[in-house]
């Protein structure tokens, strides 16, 4: 079976965030074609379950994974990290064999 961690800093704004908006059920991730590389992330708020959803639960939030993109995430970690200004969620995915320069696609 395939695994996906969430940290804690990645949990807490996933509370936040869904706190903010009144409703959802969690973080939904995926992936899609793009870019010089090859993928990219996909994210987006899971208001409610699709049948074939992957429910990955840690630190007291769900995260809602694509199967097609499962194997791309396998042993990934979600974290949500702040550098200087920028505040946003980091993949740290074994996966990656090359990122673009921009860092907004890879390839696995």
């Amino acid at each position: 079976m395939a695994t996906l961690s969430i940290t804690n800093a990645a949990a807490d704004q996933i509370r936040r965030v869904l706190d903010e908006r009144g409703h959802g059920l969690g973080l939904r991730v995926s992936v899609k074609p793009s870019g010089c590389s090859g993928y990219s992330y996909v994210l987006d708020f899971a208001d409610e379950a699709a049948n074939d959803d992957i429910v990955v639960e840690d630190h007291g939030v769900k995260v809602y994974v694509a199967p097609d993109a499962l194997e791309v995430l396998d042993g990934s970690e979600v974290d949500y990290v702040s550098e200087g200004l920028n505040r946003y969620f980091r993949f740290n995915n074994p996966n990656v064999k090359d990122e673009c320069g921009c860092g907004e696609s890879f390839s696995v």
